[in-house]
């Protein structure tokens, strides 16, 4: 198997998470390593990573880790080869629920963000309005 092991703080660095996001999202079971080392240090590959990423994604949408656990099953059932018809047909469903769930909450990311923008510009003309002209 040559695949490429990486440790803790590697993987930190190219995810942009926390050693101890990482070890939580361990713990919870949604991102167990691959392997540990012969000292019991966690070794992570990219499918790890790409795994981390996917949960670093769904985190500020507001997912529980319930809702995590569950989209991350789908997404590793789908992956793993040919499920039945019937399988692949429930699991597209689901799949297709957590897409519209994402863009509804993007929608509300967006509003917000929006909002954010317009009261920061507002705070500049008032910033404007009330520093002494040069």
């Amino acid at each position: 198997m040559g695949a490429t092991r990486m440790q803790i703080g590697e993987v930190a660095d190219r995810t942009g998470l926390s050693l101890r996001t990482i070890r939580h999202y361990e713990e919870v079971g949604l991102a167990p390593p691959s392997a540990r080392s012969q000292g019991g240090f966690r070794l992570y590959t990219d499918d790890d990573v790409a795994r981390l990423l996917v949960i670093k994604r769904m985190k500020p949408l507001g997912f529980t880790l319930e809702e995590m656990r569950d989209l991350l099953t789908i997404l590793d059932e789908l992956q793993a080869g040919e499920p039945e018809d019937t399988d692949r047909t429930d699991l597209t469903k689901r799949l297709t629920l957590y897409r519209a769930l994402v863009e509804e909450r993007c929608d509300k990311m967006r509003t917000r963000l929006a909002d954010a923008e317009q009261f920061s510009a507002e705070l500049a003309t008032e910033l404007r309005r009330h520093s002494p002209q040069r």
